[in-house]
């Protein structure tokens, strides 16, 4: 169903850089442990990208964008047709993405993975083999040739990114009921509830969230896919900008770049890249968790701790972004701090 390539074994963290991370963190003028987290994410780069100096400054962000059927399930707050109005926004440099890639000196690429936009719009790389997904309360959401082509289109993506060099990667999305499609993919993956996991989205009330967890039980029923494969979900209740991120995140651990992880929708990617080649877990970075409902289960389905929690739920990869500057900050302190021996000054007694 998918490309062989999706399954092909991702590079082994390199056990040599680790321990000598590890080494050197002994050796910084600090107790050991005092910068906490930081010196593990230092620790992780160095092994991930097989180098003794840890690096995060050259980080391309790419944002995908998809529609989904679902929206005629009345799941959402907002109108379809802000998909495409906020991948014009991106485009122009006026949406939060944006300012965040100015600030950080990233550059950010726009790919319509699959809305509903019928001619290509300026500063967008239009990549899909359909406009949106169909509606996956009556019928699947995408055909197999479809979600193939998605995951191509991100690994073509993560293609045109590779050719600066980039240190880390930042995935983000943008899809009016991706959700939805996101709580959906969970749901199945996890074989839990709907209403464990779906939330709030774009600000839907009480009573549009029990709502959403109907209509997604529902569905998951119908496709009979609660604890499926991952392409047989994806296909069912998924989405093109999920599932060309999910292709994404396998080609950019296969190319030894690590990805640092944005919110509910990109980490429900990540869960399904996961399940679909294991090898690529070790290069994914979490860099928050937000304020959906769901998202803290995605994380510990991932076994990983985010960064920061700051109750962001505006997704484009903004959480990632903002975490940016902490793993930056990590890389610069182990890579610039003094010895002991350096600074010649006393370390504990052995």
């Amino acid at each position: 169903m998918l490309p062989e390539w999706v399954y092909k074994k991702c590079p082994d963290v390199s056990a040599v850089h680790r321990d000598a991370a590890i080494a050197r963190q002994a050796q910084l003028t600090k107790p050991t442990g005092a910068l906490g987290r930081l010196e593990q994410l230092a620790i992780e780069l160095a092994g991930l990208q097989a180098t003794e100096q840890p690096r995060a400054a050259r980080v391309p962000i790419i944002i995908f964008a998809g529609d989904h059927g679902i929206v005629a399930q009345g799941v959402s707050a907002y109108p379809q047709a802000v998909t495409i109005a906020m991948m014009a926004n991106f485009a122009s440099g006026g949406a939060a993405i944006s300012v965040l890639a100015r600030e950080l000196g990233s550059s950010l690429e726009v790919v319509d993975a699959g809305t509903l936009a019928q001619e290509q719009m300026p500063g967008v790389v239009t990549d899909k083999p359909c406009n949106g997904t169909r509606d996956f309360s009556v019928e699947p959401a995408l055909a197999p040739s479809e979600l193939a082509f998605a995951f191509e289109a991100g690994q073509r993506a993560v293609a045109r990114a590779a050719t600066s060099q980039p240190d880390l990667l930042i995935f983000g999305e943008m899809g009016i009921g991706n959700t939805t499609t996101s709580a959906a993919i969970a749901a199945s993956l996890l074989g839990i509830s709907a209403e464990e996991i779906a939330g709030s989205g774009t600000g839907i009330d009480a009573a549009g969230r029990a709502h959403k967890a109907r209509v997604i039980d529902a569905a998951i029923g119908r496709h009979g896919v609660a604890g499926a494969a991952p392409e047989e979900i994806l296909s069912a209740v998924g989405g093109l900008e999920i599932a060309a991120i999910c292709g994404a995140i396998i080609a950019a651990a296969q190319r030894r770049i690590p990805v640092l992880i944005d919110g509910f929708i990109v980490s429900v990617a990540a869960l399904a890249a996961t399940r679909l080649n294991p090898s690529c877990q070790p290069f994914l970075l979490p860099s928050h968790q937000s304020a959906e409902q769901g998202h803290r289960l995605v994380l510990r389905a991932l076994n990983v701790q985010p960064l920061i929690s700051l109750d962001l739920r505006l997704g484009e990869g903004s959480g990632a972004a903002i975490a940016l500057p902490l793993v930056r900050l990590a890389c610069s302190l182990h890579n610039g701090m003094a010895t002991f021996a350096q600074a010649n000054v006393p370390d504990r007694p052995s």
